[in-house]
């Protein structure tokens, strides 16, 4: 897969490496001359250009890109590159780093963003899912599909413990993703059983989401 990352700073070229580890193509691309450290991801293609300019995504081929990820720690930068690599390129995917939560609600279909990553957000939902119990949490939103990655720890007293997950009428639009327990991931199945302690992972409809809450609290 080939992925375009504009913003070479410590978060775009983090994002580099974690993505040619797993054997992706990489192109990053950056206005500024400080930023260019081709020896910090030697595997990686670097451009210097100025991501928010058709000449400078021509010469970066933006159309054979897979995903984008505007990554640069000016958010009207992000907006515009998403605009472009959406509208001019028709790239597939794009994901878009916030920085600033006023500027969230920005950050949806129109812009041309497909998954938007807010650092505070994000930040504080890792907070929250540190110590809480019971309570749902959310991680991150797809804007797309209006949908959002939801956690929860399971308590050990909860009406669902014991459960199998076939068994549970989960709300229309929710879908169990992942079971965390005890250091591993699981895929769950219908036949798999719900226990205190697990942490379930769900792709839920906002709309949902407090429907789901009740339904696995203890309250």
């Amino acid at each position: 897969m080939r992925v375009a990352i504009a913003g070479a700073g410590a978060v775009g070229r983090s994002i580099a490496q974690e993505l040619l580890e797993n054997g992706h193509e990489v192109l990053l691309i950056d206005k500024n001359p400080r930023s260019i450290k081709v020896e910090a991801v030697a595997q990686a293609e670097w451009l210097l250009a100025d991501a928010c300019e058709i000449a400078s995504l021509d010469d970066a081929g933006l159309e054979r890109c897979h995903v984008v990820v505007a990554a640069s720690g000016d958010d009207k930068v992000n907006l515009v590159v998403s605009l472009l690599a959406k509208t001019e390129y028709g790239v597939p995917r794009v994901v878009a780093r916030i920085n600033h939560p006023k500027n969230e609600w920005l950050f949806n279909e129109s812009w041309g963003v497909d998954v938007a990553v807010s650092t505070p957000r994000l930040l504080s939902a890792l907070v929250e899912e540190a110590v809480s119990v019971g309570d749902l949490v959310r991680l991150m939103t797809f804007r797309q599909g209006e949908a959002n990655l939801v956690e929860l720890t399971l308590p050990e007293d909860a009406p669902l413990a014991g459960q199998l997950v076939g068994s549970v009428a989960w709300p229309q639009d929710t879908a169990l993703v992942a079971i965390l327990r005890e250091g591993r991931v699981l895929v769950p199945s219908d036949d798999d059983t719900l226990e205190g302690g697990d942490e379930l992972m769900f792709v839920a409809n906002q709309d949902v989401e407090d429907e789901l809450g009740e339904l696995l609290s203890a309250r």
